[in-house]
């Protein structure tokens, strides 16, 4: 038999069978990704194959198909291991906001840089733009501007008034697509604009440290009415990189790596003291965002202040 995974719970996983119908599972054995260490073997998205335990009636996992794609992250309790986001997307959907919380625009560079390197085609949306004053709509257009010429999608909603839904929704038909986002920016509240009849709990933004509260706890596959899956994936709170190296971190920011054939040193270049970087040119003539390479100097120093071992431990 097999199936597709569309909830993670740990030890637990529900599979929907071909004919629709769903089963607990678990898995029988150790699976592995590439021998990276990972903390879930499973994925949401994932195909597997299975059989019946006969005592329970539950399923027993026995292997994962081949993979289109997959996203993987630092864990965020084991950092010497990664966590498997999903599998087997069309695209991903980054959910933020430029108030309430206040915005982090590097965390979008470090969600980009999660995406990018299975080429995993990403839509930003602002959410909460019923809260904006003048001072928010212009860092909207500001980043509007920057990611939208990078070849990202950029919409700004509001899942209050339903503003940027219908785009949104044109967006998603038909896609396999992984929602995320930090805690607090209204993940499910513009889940549920999208589509109603899930009425996902959500949250509110904690008074006294401005942050929100987790209320998506596992990750999950829902079907849209209008065509198309979303997985609703847990708010993120850090993004950390211990699985790529610094050449890795150069390579996934786009921009960068299209000049990279014109630094003298090629790829190998890290776009910070080599001499003739066509990057640190491009930055001089504004042509590439000081925000942008202000956010990459930020990883890539935090790359390198691991030491190998911090790095690859375990993998």
């Amino acid at each position: 038999m097999q199936g597709i995974v569309i909830k993670s719970t740990g030890s637990w996983y529900q599979v929907r069978l071909e004919d629709g119908e769903v089963l607990d599972c678990r898995v029988v054995g150790k699976l592995r990704l590439n021998d990276l260490p990972l903390t879930n073997p499973i994925a949401v998205g994932d195909e597997v194959s299975l059989e019946m335990e006969n005592e329970t009636g539950n399923g027993l996992i026995k292997g994962v198909l081949p993979r289109k794609n997959y996203v993987v992250r630092q864990s965020p309790h084991r950092k010497h291991e990664l966590h498997l986001l999903a599998s087997n997307i069309d695209q991903a959907l980054l959910v933020t906001t430029i108030t309430n919380p206040r915005l982090k625009p590097g965390f979008i560079d470090r969600f980009l840089l999660m995406v990018e390197p299975y080429e995993i085609p990403t839509i930003i949306v602002f959410n909460k733009a019923d809260l904006y004053e003048e001072a928010d709509f212009e860092v909207f257009a500001y980043m509007e501007d920057l990611y939208q010429g990078l070849g990202y999608t950029v919409i700004l909603a509001s899942a209050k008034t339903g503003d940027g839904v219908k785009e949104l929704k044109a967006l998603l038909k038909d896609k396999v697509t992984m929602l995320s986002g930090q805690s607090g920016v209204g993940k499910s509240s513009l889940l549920n604009q999208i589509q109603a009849s899930l009425q996902l709990r959500v949250g509110d933004i904690s008074e006294y440290s401005g942050k929100g509260q987790h209320t998506t706890t596992f990750a999950e596959m829902h079907p849209l009415d209008f065509g198309g899956q979303i997985i609703d994936t847990p708010g993120i709170k850090t993004l950390g990189f211990i699985h790529l190296e610094p050449n890795q971190i150069a390579h996934n920011f786009r921009e960068f790596f299209a000049l990279s054939s014109q630094c003298r040193f090629g790829g190998a270049c890290l776009h910070r003291n080599e001499p003739n970087c066509a990057v640190k040119a491009a930055l001089e003539k504004e042509e590439i965002s000081p925000l942008r390479y202000e956010n990459y100097l930020y990883i890539l120093q935090e790359i390198e202040d691991l030491n190998h071992w911090e790095r690859k431990k375990n993998m």
